[in-house]
């Protein structure tokens, strides 16, 4: 009993019954169909969002506007339900699926989760979570679209670099690229210099020129400065994702019992669209 009080399905049909009977105590007895009438409250609804749209309060007629566009707005929805215009309208059913779906997202933002259970979230969807290994590094380019062989040039300039003959911006060719690149994660390595291009720089030692590392362009000398390995971050560093991700989780869990338990008021009938059609 305990766990299905705290079952968020029944808490959805429990309010959606209390709407209904809150809506039959402020409307008690039938509603004659031909009548019209705008509550006192909406009329000062009306206008408050007039005050807060322009600043100032509407003036009688401007009033009168908002009330006749009120009326013109409710009669439209009548006859157009009274003509059956709602029917079969991708639009009108699209809308009313969203709607039953936000009274489904409001009970489930209003359940929070606990640290106990965003951390075993967190371990459970790790790769989600695992941040990128991050490089920072120097590089020369030699380009493959201005020398006949980039790789043996640039084999030859590392040379010059390793018996301190030559410094590395007297080197390669002119380029947009970076020269230099701080601490970055390897997707926007390989945005920039071409996929593959932050796996191979993770292959070499730091601290010392290495290369040529091919790319797109042509071949690099590359200086690998730093290297973050990838990492699983704590709770407390990547709490608003995780957070996120569990009420994302949990939204659709919960949507999908929703919907299992409507659909077991009705005989589900799919017709199969190969078959022949029997006469009528």
């Amino acid at each position: 009993m305990r766990r299905l009080l705290r079952e968020p399905l029944l808490h959805f049909l429990v309010i959606g019954a209390a709407l209904f009977a809150l809506y039959a105590l402020r409307r008690p007895g039938e509603v004659r169909a031909d009548e019209l009438r705008i509550p006192r409250g909406e009329v000062e609804h009306l206008a408050l969002v007039f005050e807060r749209t322009w600043q100032r309060t509407p003036t009688p007629d401007e009033l009168d506007g908002l009330i006749q566009d009120r009326l013109r707005e409710e009669v439209a929805y009548r006859e157009a339900l009274a003509m059956g215009l709602d029917r079969d309208d991708t639009i009108v059913r699209r809308r009313l699926r969203q709607k039953l779906e936000f009274l489904a997202d409001d009970l489930v933002s209003a359940v929070r989760p606990g640290e106990a259970e965003l951390c075993a979230f967190l371990t459970a969807n790790a790769e989600r979570f695992r941040l990128e290994p991050r490089l920072a590094f120097h590089q020369v380019l030699f380009r493959s679209d201005r020398r006949t062989d980039a790789a043996a040039d640039a084999r030859a300039a590392l040379a010059e670099l390793a018996a301190g003959t030559s410094a590395a911006d007297a080197l390669g060719d002119p380029t947009l690229l970076p020269s230099e690149l701080g601490p970055s994660a390897a997707a926007e390595v390989d945005a920039q210099f071409g996929e593959g291009f932050a796996h191979a720089l993770a292959e070499l030692a730091p601290g010392a020129w290495s290369g040529p590392v091919p790319s797109t362009f042509g071949a690099h000398l590359v200086r690998l400065d730093a290297l973050e390995e990838g990492r699983l971050p704590g709770l407390d560093e990547a709490r608003a994702a995780v957070e996120r991700e569990w009420f994302a989780e949990r939204r659709q869990r919960e949507l999908d019992a929703l919907y299992r338990r409507l659909l077991e008021r009705y005989q589900v009938v799919i017709e199969d669209s190969s078959a022949p059609e029997e006469p009528r």
